[in-house]
């Protein structure tokens, strides 16, 4: 197979984290017989330097030729004092979702069983493991919604200054097509289904249940379907997390559920995402920052870009094979005992805390010795 990726490495330790990736799609290249052709283009701060904006004509042009985006990070405080629609995260990220109609965040929310003690979660919470995906809407909702800010001149004693509105719009289209997503993803994993919403208190949330409900009855009544509100949504995560299976919510739900899972992990470190449209075509990326203040000194983890190449592998190539073995190969890495200093724990042999570009050799080296 042959297969055109636009790599957008990005901001801080985007370029060390993205080299890794690339080692290791190439050794899943080598070992498959497959070709991955690489277009490099600049995302993010780094663009905007070079450009004056973060996400250039050149870089879109690249992103229209390929067959999927591989994406770093971005962004830093070199940035933030820049105009909302300059910003790295708001000027690149939010036009990327738009204009290619990735509307479908996954986010699996995953422990390693070698890295169970390093879990914010006492281990008997998590015993066999964790393994949660969270699907989210991610180009409706408030984040996409008209807003506005207005000036308030009231009258002689009474309170006077600026008000905000922000509007959270769904359509049952919407709705449907993420919830299609959520269902599909359950039917290969154990036919669970949890729907998290606020329908107790938002119109909106009223008609997503409403929606997903007559969906998931209609056209996937073998999935197991129940509901929750949002708030008591984020106390069962962080309390009983292995209750859940697949989770489908709308788009600030889901951002703020998806980091509180990660953070049950133990580290962001490790975990992947992909964002997908309705054609298969998809963005790829860590959850993590760009993390500034460790790029270049060969600290930054490595696993969740590599592991972010695996989901492009699998959702937008079909590669379920070689996805599974760069899961593998990490899965024999980590349980030799090998780490970045961010999974590292105290009793780690100093020889086994591996630098950003070691931890890509030695999973490159154990996926080749994969035997199929």
């Amino acid at each position: 197979m042959k297969k055109c990726i636009a790599v957008l490495a990005g901001d801080g330790i985007g370029p060390e984290i993205m080299k890794e990736g690339l080692k290791v799609l190439d050794a899943v290249a080598k070992k498959f017989d497959h070709t991955f052709e690489y277009k490099e283009a600049l995302v993010g701060g780094c663009a905007y330097d070079r450009y004056g904006h973060p996400l250039p004509d050149e870089t879109k042009k690249i992103c229209n030729s390929s067959d999927a985006i591989y994406f770093g990070s971005v962004g830093g405080p070199k940035w933030e004092s820049l105009p909302a629609e300059l910003t790295p995260e708001r000027g690149a990220l939010l036009p990327l979702r738009a204009i290619y109609g990735l509307f479908a965040n996954l986010r699996p929310a995953v422990i390693f069983g070698p890295l169970a003690d390093a879990a914010s979660l006492k281990s008997e919470r998590l015993k066999g493991g964790l393994d949660i995906l969270i699907v989210r809407e991610l180009t409706g909702g408030v984040y996409f919604g008209k807003n506005k800010v207005k000036s308030l001149i009231l009258k002689e004693g009474a309170v006077q200054g600026d008000y905000a509105v922000d509007y959270m719009i769904y359509s049952v289209t919407e709705i449907q097509r993420i919830t299609k997503i959520a269902c599909e993803a359950a039917m290969k994993r154990n036919k669970k289904l949890t729907s998290v919403d606020k329908a107790n208190v938002l119109e909106s949330s009223k008609l997503w249940r409403k929606v997903v409900i007559d969906y998931v009855q209609r056209n996937y009544p073998e999935v197991q379907l129940n509901h929750m509100y949002v708030d008591n949504a984020a106390m069962q995560l962080a309390t009983n997390p292995k209750q859940f299976d697949v989770i489908v919510t709308e788009n600030m739900f889901g951002d703020i559920l998806s980091d509180l899972a990660s953070a049950i992990t133990g580290s962001i470190g490790m975990l992947p995402s992909a964002s997908l449209s309705e054609t298969g075509f998809g963005l790829f990326e860590p959850i993590h920052g760009s993390a500034p203040d460790i790029a270049g000194q060969g600290k930054a983890n490595p696993l969740a870009q590599i592991l972010s190449g695996a989901m492009m592998l699998k959702y937008a190539f079909g590669l379920n094979k070689e996805s599974n073995a760069i899961e593998q190969a990490i899965m024999g890495v980590l349980e030799d005992g090998y780490r970045t200093g961010d999974i590292a724990s105290v009793g780690t042999p100093k020889d086994k805390i591996l630098s950003t570009s070691s931890m890509g050799d030695k999973v490159a080296e154990y996926l080749h010795k994969l035997k199929f």
